[in-house]
Protein backbone atom coordinates (compact mmCIF):
# COMPACT_ATOMS: atom_id res chain seq x y z
CA UNK A 1 0.00 0.00 0.00
CA UNK A 2 1.47 3.18 -0.65
CA UNK A 3 1.02 6.01 2.35
CA UNK A 4 -0.50 9.29 1.40
CA UNK A 5 1.05 12.58 3.13
CA UNK A 6 -1.62 14.61 3.82
CA UNK A 7 1.02 17.72 4.12
CA UNK A 8 3.45 17.74 1.91
CA UNK A 9 5.62 19.64 3.99
CA UNK A 10 7.66 17.03 5.91
CA UNK A 11 8.28 20.09 8.33
CA UNK A 12 4.20 19.30 9.27
CA UNK A 13 4.65 15.94 10.83
CA UNK A 14 7.27 17.53 13.31
CA UNK A 15 5.29 20.16 14.87
CA UNK A 16 3.63 20.11 18.26
CA UNK A 17 0.29 20.51 19.15
CA UNK A 18 -2.32 19.81 21.83
CA UNK A 19 -2.51 16.43 21.83
CA UNK A 20 1.36 16.02 20.39
CA UNK A 21 2.90 18.17 23.28
CA UNK A 22 6.34 17.26 22.94
CA UNK A 23 7.33 20.24 23.65
CA UNK A 24 5.80 19.37 27.56
CA UNK A 25 8.98 19.18 30.26
CA UNK A 26 7.77 15.09 31.16
CA UNK A 27 7.67 14.11 27.09
CA UNK A 28 11.13 16.02 27.09
CA UNK A 29 12.48 14.41 29.56
CA UNK A 30 11.60 10.80 28.74
CA UNK A 31 12.90 11.31 25.17
CA UNK A 32 16.26 12.51 26.98
CA UNK A 33 16.37 9.13 28.41
CA UNK A 34 15.70 7.25 25.67
CA UNK A 35 18.11 9.37 23.71
CA UNK A 36 21.28 9.19 26.00
CA UNK A 37 20.64 5.19 26.57
CA UNK A 38 20.75 4.68 22.62
CA UNK A 39 23.44 6.78 22.04
CA UNK A 40 22.07 9.58 20.10
CA UNK A 41 21.20 6.59 17.26
CA UNK A 42 17.89 7.83 15.47
CA UNK A 43 17.51 4.26 14.28
CA UNK A 44 18.11 2.85 17.77
CA UNK A 45 16.47 5.72 19.82
CA UNK A 46 12.87 4.98 17.35
CA UNK A 47 13.28 1.55 18.14
CA UNK A 48 13.29 1.60 21.88
CA UNK A 49 10.38 4.65 22.01
CA UNK A 50 8.28 2.54 20.28
CA UNK A 51 9.28 -0.20 22.95
CA UNK A 52 9.13 2.24 25.58
CA UNK A 53 5.63 3.12 24.47
CA UNK A 54 4.15 -0.53 23.38
CA UNK A 55 5.55 -2.09 26.61
CA UNK A 56 5.83 0.61 29.48
CA UNK A 57 1.78 1.96 28.88
CA UNK A 58 -0.70 -0.98 28.89
CA UNK A 59 -3.38 -0.31 26.78
CA UNK A 60 -6.39 0.73 28.91
CA UNK A 61 -8.36 -2.54 27.92
CA UNK A 62 -5.87 -5.01 28.67
CA UNK A 63 -5.08 -3.14 32.00
CA UNK A 64 -8.92 -2.51 32.75
CA UNK A 65 -7.98 1.40 33.19
CA UNK A 66 -11.33 3.33 33.27
CA UNK A 67 -9.27 6.64 32.61
CA UNK A 68 -9.30 8.35 29.06
CA UNK A 69 -5.98 10.03 28.22
CA UNK A 70 -5.50 11.74 25.33
CA UNK A 71 -2.15 14.13 25.17
CA UNK A 72 0.89 12.16 24.80
CA UNK A 73 2.15 14.11 27.88
CA UNK A 74 -1.08 12.52 30.23
CA UNK A 75 0.08 8.97 28.42
CA UNK A 76 2.98 9.22 29.62
CA UNK A 77 2.65 10.49 32.66
CA UNK A 78 -0.10 8.08 33.71
CA UNK A 79 0.77 4.99 31.83
CA UNK A 80 -2.57 4.08 30.39
CA UNK A 81 -4.18 4.89 27.08
CA UNK A 82 -6.31 3.40 23.85
CA UNK A 83 -4.37 3.19 20.44
CA UNK A 84 -5.25 6.75 19.72
CA UNK A 85 -3.84 8.28 22.68
CA UNK A 86 -0.26 5.66 22.90
CA UNK A 87 0.09 6.56 19.16
CA UNK A 88 0.05 10.40 20.70
CA UNK A 89 2.90 9.50 22.95
CA UNK A 90 5.12 8.07 20.33
CA UNK A 91 4.81 10.43 17.98
CA UNK A 92 5.54 12.86 20.54
CA UNK A 93 8.88 10.98 21.17
CA UNK A 94 9.96 10.38 17.66
CA UNK A 95 9.04 14.40 16.84
CA UNK A 96 10.72 15.37 19.47
CA UNK A 97 13.87 14.45 18.08
CA UNK A 98 13.65 15.12 14.84
CA UNK A 99 12.17 12.03 13.35
CA UNK A 100 9.19 12.84 11.60
CA UNK A 101 6.04 10.81 12.63
CA UNK A 102 2.82 10.64 11.41
CA UNK A 103 -0.62 9.52 12.66
CA UNK A 104 -2.26 6.72 10.84
CA UNK A 105 -5.27 4.59 10.95
CA UNK A 106 -7.29 1.09 10.18
CA UNK A 107 -10.91 -0.41 10.29
CA UNK A 108 -10.97 -3.64 12.33
CA UNK A 109 -13.73 -5.87 13.07
CA UNK A 110 -14.60 -8.37 15.25
CA UNK A 111 -14.30 -11.76 13.65
CA UNK A 112 -17.60 -11.89 11.68
CA UNK A 113 -17.22 -8.34 10.15
CA UNK A 114 -19.47 -6.74 12.80
CA UNK A 115 -18.54 -4.15 15.39
CA UNK A 116 -16.51 -2.05 13.31
CA UNK A 117 -14.04 0.54 14.90
CA UNK A 118 -11.30 2.90 14.03
CA UNK A 119 -8.05 1.61 15.24
CA UNK A 120 -4.70 4.18 15.49
CA UNK A 121 -0.67 3.55 14.60
CA UNK A 122 1.89 5.75 13.45
CA UNK A 123 4.33 6.00 10.65
CA UNK A 124 7.58 7.01 10.96
CA UNK A 125 9.85 8.36 8.59
CA UNK A 126 13.77 7.74 9.96
CA UNK A 127 16.51 11.13 8.91
CA UNK A 128 17.64 10.17 5.09
CA UNK A 129 14.96 7.78 4.52
CA UNK A 130 13.06 8.07 1.34
CA UNK A 131 9.91 5.81 2.86
CA UNK A 132 7.37 5.62 5.90
CA UNK A 133 6.56 3.03 7.60
CA UNK A 134 4.15 2.04 9.62
CA UNK A 135 4.44 0.77 13.27
CA UNK A 136 1.80 -0.38 15.98
CA UNK A 137 2.75 0.68 19.80
CA UNK A 138 -1.12 -0.89 20.84
CA UNK A 139 0.85 -3.19 23.02
CA UNK A 140 1.33 -7.03 22.51
CA UNK A 141 -1.11 -9.85 24.68
CA UNK A 142 -1.76 -13.41 23.36
CA UNK A 143 -2.15 -12.87 19.36
CA UNK A 144 -1.13 -9.32 19.35
CA UNK A 145 2.27 -9.25 18.39
CA UNK A 146 3.53 -5.79 17.01
CA UNK A 147 7.04 -5.04 16.22
CA UNK A 148 9.35 -2.59 15.10
CA UNK A 149 10.00 -3.40 12.25
CA UNK A 150 10.68 -0.54 9.09
CA UNK A 151 11.34 -3.00 5.98
CA UNK A 152 8.34 -5.29 6.27
CA UNK A 153 5.11 -4.15 8.70
CA UNK A 154 4.18 -6.46 11.71
CA UNK A 155 1.30 -4.41 13.16
CA UNK A 156 -0.76 -5.58 15.77
CA UNK A 157 -3.90 -6.08 13.47
CA UNK A 158 -3.02 -7.06 9.45
CA UNK A 159 -6.57 -5.74 7.83
CA UNK A 160 -8.95 -8.43 6.40
CA UNK A 161 -10.49 -7.10 3.63
CA UNK A 162 -13.24 -9.96 3.27
CA UNK A 163 -14.40 -8.40 6.71
CA UNK A 164 -14.61 -5.07 5.33
CA UNK A 165 -11.50 -4.44 6.90
CA UNK A 166 -9.70 -1.24 5.64
CA UNK A 167 -5.98 0.42 5.90
CA UNK A 168 -6.48 3.95 5.60
CA UNK A 169 -3.46 5.13 3.41
CA UNK A 170 -3.43 8.96 4.87
CA UNK A 171 -0.54 10.24 6.74
CA UNK A 172 -1.69 12.61 9.13
CA UNK A 173 -0.04 15.59 10.27
CA UNK A 174 -2.62 16.06 13.71
CA UNK A 175 -4.85 13.47 15.36
CA UNK A 176 -7.59 12.63 12.99
CA UNK A 177 -10.23 15.40 14.29
CA UNK A 178 -13.42 12.18 14.36
CA UNK A 179 -10.82 10.03 16.48
CA UNK A 180 -9.55 13.04 18.92
CA UNK A 181 -13.45 14.31 19.11
CA UNK A 182 -14.18 10.70 20.83
CA UNK A 183 -11.23 10.72 23.23
CA UNK A 184 -12.17 14.54 24.51
CA UNK A 185 -15.63 13.89 24.92
CA UNK A 186 -15.55 10.72 26.95
CA UNK A 187 -15.20 10.85 30.36
CA UNK A 188 -14.66 7.11 31.11
CA UNK A 189 -13.35 3.90 28.92
CA UNK A 190 -17.48 2.31 28.61
CA UNK A 191 -18.31 5.81 26.86
CA UNK A 192 -14.95 5.87 24.85
CA UNK A 193 -16.18 2.26 23.15
CA UNK A 194 -19.73 3.78 22.46
CA UNK A 195 -17.86 7.07 20.85
CA UNK A 196 -15.22 5.25 19.04
CA UNK A 197 -15.42 6.08 15.30
CA UNK A 198 -16.20 3.38 12.57
CA UNK A 199 -14.91 4.49 9.94
CA UNK A 200 -13.22 7.63 8.77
Amino acid sequence: MELIQEQPDLAAYLAADEAVDHDHPLVRETADALWAATGADPYAYARVAFEYVRDTVPHSADSGDTRVSWRASDVLATRNGICYAKSHALVALLRSRGIPAALCYQRLTDDDGSHPAVHGLVALRLPGGERWARVDPRGNKPGVDAQFTLDREQLAFPVRPELGEIDYPELYAAPHPAALKALRESPDRPRLWRNLPTAL
